[in-house]
């Protein structure tokens, strides 16, 4: 999955929990650097990291991925709050 181009997108947004249509907002510039800040961060948060965590897969991601991938972290998925009515 992650060797085809718009194949990995989608599988990191289910993996992070958020719909499909938001590969499109990866698309446009500027956006796409936001949203892919955003999914990083829930990145982190799914296997139980914090900010820093998404700072170090920002900048170190060969490293912190690394650790994601091998050492002890746990997958959990996020669910997103209820919108307010």
């Amino acid at each position: 999955a992650c060797l085809v181009p718009i194949y990995n997108i989608l599988t990191i947004l289910k993996i992070v929990n958020k719909p499909w249509w938001w590969i499109f907002l990866m698309l446009i510039p500027i956006v796409n650097i936001v949203f892919l800040i955003m999914v990083i961060h829930r990145i982190s948060l799914s296997f139980g990291k914090g900010g820093g965590f998404t700072v170090g897969l920002l900048f170190l991601g060969i490293i912190f991925y690394g650790i994601l991938a091998f050492g002890d972290s746990v997958y959990t998925k996020i669910e997103d709050a209820p919108a307010a009515a």
